[in-house]
C-alpha cells in the first residue's frame, strides 16, 4: 500500500525528531566516557529502547509497503542505542555489567525470539499475528516511558520526545494504523503533562518568611565582649553583675571602678 501525501509529511518529520531524540544522551556518554564512571546513571531505558525499536522494525517489515519510514529511523535507532550499551558495558563497574548483560540477554534476546516464535509459528491468522506484534510495541512504548527520569529529564528533551509522539501519531492516522496511533497517543499526553509540571516547578517559589516573624539568633542575645575586655581594674577585684539590660551593666561597672579609685 502507497503512502500518501499526508503519512509520507508526518513520516518524514517523526523520523527527524526521532532522531534528535535518540541523540538526546550523548551528552550523558561524553560525561561516563570523560569520567570513565557511569555514576549514578542506568542501563534499562537504553536496552529498553533498543527492544522497542526491534520490535517497531519487526512490526513494520509485516506491512505492504507502507512501514519503510518505520523501518528507517527504528533501524538508525537500533544502531545509537547498540553504541550507548556498548559504552555503558565499557565504564560499569561488575554489578552492572553483570545486571545489563542479564537484561539485554533476557529481553532483547531471549525475549525477541519468543514474540517472533510466537508471531511466525504458532499464529497462522495474520490479523492476530499483527496485533500480537502491535500490542509488544505499545507495551515496550510504556516501558520507556517509565524508565525515563522526569527528575533529570531536560525540558528540551521531553519536548522533542511530545513533538515526536503528536507526529508518529498523526502518521499512523494517516496510514489508518491502530497499533501505531495508540502508543502516540499516551505519548503525547505524558509529554504534555511533564512539560506543564517542569514550567510550573521552574517557575514556583516558596513564600518568604516575613521580618516580623523571623526568629532570634544567638547574634540577638550577645554582650559585645569586646568592650568588656577594654576595662581592666587597677587592683583588687572587680565584680560585674550581669543586669537585665545594657545600661544598667555599665553603670555598675562605674560604680565599682569609683570605689576602687577612693580606695
Amino acid at each position: 500500500m502507497a503512502l500518501n501525501v499526508l503519512a509520507f509529511t508526518f513520516g518524514i518529520m517523526g523520523n527527524i525528531i526521532s532522531f534528535i531524540v535518540f541523540l538526546a544522551p550523548v551528552p550523558t556518554f561524553v560525561r561516563i566516557c570523560k569520567k570513565k564512571s557511569i555514576e549514578g546513571f542506568q542501563s534499562l531505558p537504553y536496552v529498553s529502547a533498543l527492544f522497542s525499536a526491534m520490535l517497531w522494525i519487526y512490526y513494520a517489515l509485516q506491512k505492504d509497503g507502507s512501514g519503510f519510514l518505520l523501518i528507517t529511523i527504528n533501524a538508525v535507532g537500533c544502531f545509537i542505542e547498540t553504541i550507548y550499551i556498548i559504552l555503558f558495558i565499557t565504564y560499569a563497574n561488575k554489578k552492572a555489567r553483570i545486571s545489563t548483560l542479564k537484561v539485554l540477554g533476557l529481553l532483547n534476546f531471549l525475549g525477541f525470539a519468543a514474540i517472533i516464535l510466537v508471531c511466525e509459528l504458532l499464529t497462522k491468522n495474520q490479523t492476530v499475528r499483527k496485533s500480537l506484534e502491535g500490542f509488544a510495541s505499545d507495551f515496550l512504548f510504556a516501558v520507556v516511558i517509565r524508565t525515563k527520569s522526569v527528575e533529570f529529564m531536560p525540558f528540551s528533551l521531553s519536548l522533542f520526545l511530545t513533538l515526536s509522539a503528536i507526529t508518529w501519531l498523526f502518521y499512523g492516522l494517516a496510514i489508518k494504523d491502530f497499533y501505531v496511533a495508540l502508543p502516540n497517543i499516551l505519548g503525547a499526553f505524558l509529554g504534555a503533562v511533564q512539560m506543564i509540571l517542569y514550567v510550573i516547578f521552574k517557575y514556583y517559589k516558596a513564600p518568604k518568611v516575613d521580618d516580623t516573624e523571623k526568629p532570634k539568633t544567638v547574634a540577638d542575645h550577645s554582650i559585645d565582649m569586646v568592650k568588656l575586655a577594654s576595662t581592666t581594674p587597677v587592683s583588687g577585684d572587680l565584680t560585674v553583675r550581669p543586669q537585665a539590660n545594657g545600661g544598667d551593666l555599665e553603670g555598675q561597672m562605674e560604680k565599682n571602678m569609683t570605689n576602687q579609685i577612693q580606695t
